[in-house]
Parts: structure tokens; C-alpha cells; sequence
């Protein structure tokens, strides 16, 4: 929207004050940009004009101060003075012969009444002693306000997840060696401690009720040294007879699974792990050998040259390899929801701080979900997940205030917390606090938020529209439609406002914008229709806003908006 606003002064006017000798206004007038448009939030114009020829008295002194009329208030900004040839006051000079060019900066700060304004230059003259009249004039009527559509509430708050896990699995693991290059159990490996450990897990697992048996494994392993396939025939035998022995034991306890079975011939990543945790000498050697060497006759060749470490390998570390692997994997069943949901209302206290933050994920009930985290915060006050997602609710609800207190007590506890900083971030934009916002967000760093819209939406409430661009990215947004819509790019901000996943009351709104700005008549009012039965509040604001002056008038738009 770069039309220039023109309006030139009354002839009556100018030719009333020449007629008296003291003409020093400047005529010809152009506001840019016009209309007036919020920008971050200011209120800026750069006013220019012309003071025509032989006109300006050499003895005059103008002075000219922008108005801002709204509301049945005003505001006034930053007067210039301009000076006739022969005065000595501080001003910019006029020449009386050649005239010259008027300029001038207003700036207001913004404040929601502009919304329906009118700027006025007002004028104060003198030629010598002599006092001159000139009307104030109006260079500019109405204010874009776009911008406001930008908002913090179309950025999405994060929650700090609970880790809950209904089923959590637990492994009990036994070993069973054998003597080299034998396969037969020996008692004392079959009443190891161990072994008794695994038998009660099974049997515990089969019988308690939040308990269940997912997987049993008995996996038979050879040591890497000796014949390749002597070591398959060791590991097969090996497997097989501790898989019969658990069968039967699992008979006699009643216990019912099935058995997965592995095999491994030559167990080099048991060796190499073995390696890793010894205290060997020129430990560094072997494993370095078996990075070098990939077959396993030509590790186990190398490794036996080393004849000064291969009987301490022979004795420390082959034995623990000749062996059956026992695993069981047993499912520790936790509460179902219906068992959360009642404990989180009536017994929080029976619930730890993982069931009750999931808990408050059971329900849509905003008040529902504040009773919980509040609950949550009361028991577990030193966890910052709990008054972080107490605040990340409240700002859902419109209690600023409460969310950005529960913001900073989540802060005390994880300062650098990425999260909870974009949260605050999100909070401070909503009251626009914009330094605070962009303090936060530089330590948002990771967040699981949607930090391209954070930014774009920082910035474009700031007024700095080339980083807000850089930082949407391809966000697809509200707030990155109205940054498309002020730097007039309408048909990236078509694209967005089709591709917003929930669109909502603003998001026809602005789609009626878009189609106001690109002269599609009846898709204007088509999408205002939508966005004012969505929210009754956008009839007020249609009715004033000069996105849609050229349609106020037309019975169809009253129709909508009445």
C-alpha cells in the first residue's frame, strides 16, 4: 500500500494571506506512507511540501507541529521551524526568490483509540512583530493497524514433558559356563546365585498381577579360539542343553513361554567388550588388532603371536566366553488411565510425579488441568515441569500474569531450560515486553517449540520485517500471513492462510484483507462473513478499519459487519 497521500491548500486560502503579504505555508503536501500504518509501535510519517516562490517573507517564521486527532484527544509531535532570510532565530532558512521544499518526521507512539485518526499540521507564524493566522490542515485521514493482528497467542506454548511409561521393562540376565571345549552343566554353575535370581524373577513375573513375562532367551556362545567348527558345535550343544534345563524347570514352577534361542560360534564382541574392561597389559595391542583384522582366523593368528599376552587372554578372559546366556525380559504393567485419572482427583499423594503430569494430559478440561499441575507443583515443587505447564495452561486461559509467575518459579530451578525460556518468551510478547521476549528466546535454543514462528512474530511486532521474513521461514501461521500482508507479498500470504492447520476467526480476517488489497470484491465479503460469525468482536473493528474503506459504504459490507 504505497498510494501518496495529497492534499493541497485551499486557494482561498493562499490567496487571502498574499493578498496580505505574510504567505509562509508551505502548499502541495504528500504523507508517506499514506494512510498512516503502525509500525512496531510507532506511528511514523515523513511529511513533505513546497513553499512556493517569492512568497516566504524574508522577516517570517514558521513553525509547524504534526497532530495526531483521535478518540476526541490529540496528540502532538516534533515541530520544525522554518525562517525568512533576514531573521536570526534557529531555523532552516527559506529563500524568499526560489522558496524551497518543507519536510518533516512525525512520530507517535501507538496506542489502540488511533485506530480512527486524522493528522494535522499545525501552524504558528510571524512576520517581524506581526502575529499570522493560519488554519491547521489535515495531510493524512485513517490508520492501518494490520500489524496487531500479530499476536503471541498464535504461538504455540511448549510443554515439558512427563516420562511416563505405562509398561516398563525389566531384564534379569544369568550365565551358565562351561569347562573348554565342553558342553555339560555343572551344578555349581546351575546353583549360582544368579541362576536362583532368575528363577524367582520368572516365577514373580508369572505370578504377580502388574507383572508379565515378555521375552525368554537362552543364547549359547563359544570363546573365539580353537576351529571354527568345533566353536558352532559348542554354542549349538551349549544352547541346547541350558535351553532343556530351564524347560524343566519352568515345568516344575508351573510357568508356561516360549524360549527364543541364539547361537554365536565365536563370540569376538564378548572378547572385545571383555577387553575393554580389563586391566590387561598391552591391552591396546589386541584391541587394536581386532580393528585391523575383520577374519577371525587372522585375529586369532595375530592375537596367539602375542605370546606374552595370550596366556593372561587364555586365563582372565577366554573362560568367562565358554558360556549360555539366560535373559528374561519381564513387563512391569503401571496404572491404566481410568487408575490415574481417579488417583490425580482423589489421592494425588498415591501417584508420583511422572503419573501426575501425564494426568493431566487425560483431560481438555482447562480447569481440570490446572487443578492437576497445581497439584502437581504442591508435591513435587522442585520439579520446573510442574509450574512450567501450570503457566503453559493459564496463558491458554488469558491469565497472563499467572503464566509469566509460573514461568519465572520453573526458571529459579532450570535456568538455561530451553522450553520454559521460549515459554516465557511467549508470555512477554503478550504484554509486549518485546526485550524481555528476545532475551528469552536467545536461550530457546532447542526448544521442542516452534521457534521460527517466535521469532517472526518478535520481529514483526517489532517493526523489523526483513528478519521477521528470514526467521518464519516456512512457517505456516497467522502472524506469518500478517508479515506477508504488510510487506505485500499476497500470494505468499494467500498460500499461508489456506495452509494454516486451525484456522480461526483472524485467519479470515485476513484472508478478507488479502482479497480487500488485491480488489477481489466478493471474496472480501465471503471471508469476513466467516471471520465475524467466528468472533462478533470483528464487526467494530471491520467498521473502522481502513483496510476496507473503499467497501464501508456498500450495503453488502453493512449487511455483514451491522
Amino acid at each position: 500500500m504505497k498510494k501518496i497521500f495529497k492534499l493541497f491548500v485551499s486557494v482561498l486560502a493562499v490567496a487571502a494571506l498574499t493578498a496580505c503579504g505574510t504567505a509562509v505555508q508551505p502548499n502541495d503536501f504528500k504523507v508517506n506512507p499514506s494512510p498512516l500504518t503502525v509500525v512496531g509501535d510507532l506511528v511514523d510519517a515523513d511529511i513533505t511540501g513546497t513553499f512556493p516562490v517569492k512568497k516566504f517573507s524574508k522577516k517570517a517564521v514558521l513553525t509547524v507541529t504534526p497532530v495526531l486527532k483521535f478518540n476526541g484527544t490529540e496528540v502532538e509531535g516534533q515541530s520544525v521551524t522554518y525562517v525568512g532570510e533576514k531573521v536570526k532565530e534557529n531555523g532552516s532558512i527559506v529563500s524568499y526568490k526560489e522558496g524551497g521544499r518543507f519536510k518533516l518526521h512525525a512520530s507517535f507512539a501507538y496506542v489502540p483509540e488511533m485506530e480512527v485518526c486524522e493528522l494535522y499540521l499545525r501552524f504558528t507564524a510571524k512576520n517581524g512583530k506581526k502575529v499570522v493566522v493560519i488554519p491547521e490542515t489535515k495531510v493524512a485521514d485513517g490508520l492501518v493497524t494490520t500489524v496487531k493482528f500479530a499476536v503471541a497467542e498464535d504461538v504455540k506454548s511448549q510443554v515439558t514433558a512427563d516420562a511416563f511409561q505405562r509398561i516398563i521393562q525389566e531384564q534379569t540376565e544369568a550365565d551358565i559356563h562351561f569347562l573348554i571345549q565342553q558342553s555339560t552343566l555343572r551344578n555349581s554353575e546351575l546353583k549360582s546365585q544368579d541362576m536362583k535370581d532368575l528363577h524367582a524373577a520368572i516365577k514373580d513375573a508369572d505370578t504377580t498381577a502388574n507383572k508379565a513375562i515378555n521375552k525368554l532367551e537362552v543364547a549359547g556362545y563359544a570363546s573365539p579360539d580353537g576351529k571354527e567348527d568345533l566353536n558352532a558345535k559348542l554354542a549349538d550343544a551349549r544352547q541346547a542343553k541350558a535351553e532343556k534345563y530351564l524347560q524343566k524347570q519352568m515345568k516344575k514352577a508351573k510357568v508356561n513361554a516360549a524360549i527364543e534361542s541364539n547361537v554365536t560360534a565365536e563370540d569376538w564382541a564378548g572378547f572385545q567388550a571383555a577387553m575393554e574392561a580389563s586391566n590387561i597389559q598391552d591391552k591396546e595391542l589386541v584391541l587394536r588388532v581386532l580393528n585391523i583384522y575383520t577374519d577371525p582366523e587372522d585375529r586369532e593368528k595375530q592375537i596367539k603371536n602375542l605370546s606374552h599376552v595370550w596366556t593372561e587372554l587364555a586365563d582372565n578372559i577366554l573362560p568367562a566366553l565358554r558360556r549360555s546366556r539366560l535373559i528374561l525380559t519381564t513387563d512391569l504393567i503401571g496404572k491404566s488411565d481410568e487408575e490415574i485419572a481417579a488417583l490425580a482427583q482423589n489421592d494425588p499423594a498415591a501417584l508420583n510425579v511422572e503419573e501426575l503430569l501425564y494426568a493431566a494430559t487425560l483431560t481438555n478440561d482447562l480447569n481440570e488441568k490446572v487443578t492437576i499441575y497445581k497439584k502437581a507443583v504442591a508435591q513435587y515443587g522442585n520439579d520446573y515441569r510442574s509450574h512450567n505447564n501450570l503457566g503453559m495452561i493459564y496463558f491458554a486461559q488469558g491469565k497472563v500474569a499467572e503464566a509469566t509467575d509460573c514461568y519465572a518459579a520453573a526458571l529459579k530451578l532450570a535456568p538455561k531450560n530451553a522450553d520454559v525460556n521460549y515459554n516465557a518468551a511467549i508470555a512477554a510478547m503478550a504484554v509486549n515486553d518485546l526485550k524481555k521476549a528476545e532475551e528469552h528466546l536467545g536461550k530457546a535454543a532447542g526448544t521442542q517449540g516452534d521457534l521460527n514462528t517466535a521469532l517472526g512474530t518478535l520481529y514483526t511486532m517489532k517493526g523489523d520485517y526483513d528478519a521477521a521474513k528470514k526467521a518464519f521461514g516456512k512457517s505456516v501461521s497467522n502472524n506469518a500471513a500478517v508479515l506477508y500482508i504488510l510487506i505485500e507479498d499476497y500470494a505468499a500470504a494467500r498460500q499461508t492462510l489456506a495452509n494454516v492447520e486451525k484456522p480461526n476467526a483472524t485467519t479470515a480476517y485476513l484472508k478478507a484483507i488479502v482479497c480487500a488489497r488485491t480488489n477481489a470484491r466478493e471474496d472480501v465479503y465471503e471471508h469476513l462473513a466467516v471471520a465475524v460469525q467466528l468472533n462478533e468482536g470483528l464487526k467494530a473493528k471491520a467498521q473502522n478499519d481502513i483496510e476496507f474503506a473503499k467497501y464501508q459504504a456498500e450495503e453488502e459490507f453493512q449487511a455483514i459487519v451491522k
